[in-house]
């Protein structure tokens, strides 16, 4: 069956706050006919940064960001929705990324084969992808339940779906959950990998997304750098990256190192770790889909 797939995504300041947002649309054209990317008006050259991309698959809407917008994000929620209102109608699916968000190549059989399984389906809006957050640097995972382990990625366009609180996942008309199939495919998440300079810089500003200035004055303390030490727990990460990310890691301008004996798990936590590892249920799970 002949799939007709759409991708979507939005961005502002990319590198201001370092985001590898060419690296994410890189891993994002090859499954999509075409990418719409909604360019919010910035104070560095994230529009000609888009701009240079060679791939006549690129389609920029330029934006302008309200500012607000800044109870519980919903400016990001809004681009978003921009973003996934000129998806074509006749589009079968939309594929969403995120600046921070990557897939990797190893996945693309299985992200394909639910696309084709699925397309036909009308019982079936969205489909769900696991995710892996890597912290600090390239070579650590957060993994405690504080991550989200899976999100919505693709949905159906035109049938009332729309983003979500903070644009992390999507909901239809009447505020209903999306119906979705889980994929064995993982988005690779590096919203925390940042040179800490530039990762302190993006907690001053996006809280404001979020909070008054007063609720950031009190609870982001100034500083030059961010200290990449307030984690509970993180793992070595012993996989391989996508592709695409290659350059940008051997560029890495920083150093990381995690002392394993200083992660904190909570009883609580240990217990919960533990009845997903018996059992792939995880308990007290925020769940923003239905899945079918």
């Amino acid at each position: 069956m002949l799939v007709k797939v759409v991708g979507f995504t939005f961005v502002r300041n990319a590198l201001t706050y370092d985001y590898p947002v060419l690296e994410s649309l890189a891993s994002l054209l090859p499954l999509c006919d075409e990418v719409v990317v909604a360019v919010g008006r910035s104070d560095d050259a994230t529009l000609a940064l888009i701009q240079g991309l060679d791939s006549p698959k690129i389609r920029i809407l330029e934006t302008v960001w309200d500012e607000t917008l800044r109870e519980g994000g919903r400016v990001l929620a809004q681009e978003t929705d921009t973003a996934l209102a000129a998806v074509p109608a006749d589009a079968d699916w939309a594929i969403y990324l995120q600046a921070d968000e990557v897939l990797h190549e190893a996945d693309y059989p299985a992200i394909r084969a639910g696309l084709a399984r699925w397309a036909a389906d009308p019982g079936v809006d969205g489909l769900l992808l696991n995710y892996r957050h890597f912290y600090a640097s390239y070579d650590y995972v957060g993994d405690s339940h504080r991550w989200y382990r899976r999100e919505i990625r693709v949905v159906r366009p035109g049938r009332g779906v729309h983003s979500y609180r903070d644009a992390q996942g999507f909901r239809k008309a009447d505020n209903q959950k999306l119906r979705v199939k889980l994929l064995d495919a993982t988005v690779h998440h590096y919203g925390w990998v940042k040179p800490p300079a530039a990762m302190q810089r993006k907690q001053e500003t996006f809280n404001k997304l979020w909070h008054s200035d007063e609720w950031v004055a009190e609870h982001v303390a100034p500083a030059e750098e961010f200290d990449y030490g307030q984690v509970d727990s993180l793992q070595r990460f012993a996989g391989t990256h996508p592709a695409v990310m290659a350059d940008r890691i051997r560029r890495q301008s920083w150093r990381y190192d995690h002392d394993m004996t200083r992660n904190r798990y909570r009883l609580k936590d240990r217990l919960k770790q533990l009845v997903e590892r018996l059992t792939g249920y995880r308990p007290g799970e925020y769940r923003n889909y239905r899945l079918v």
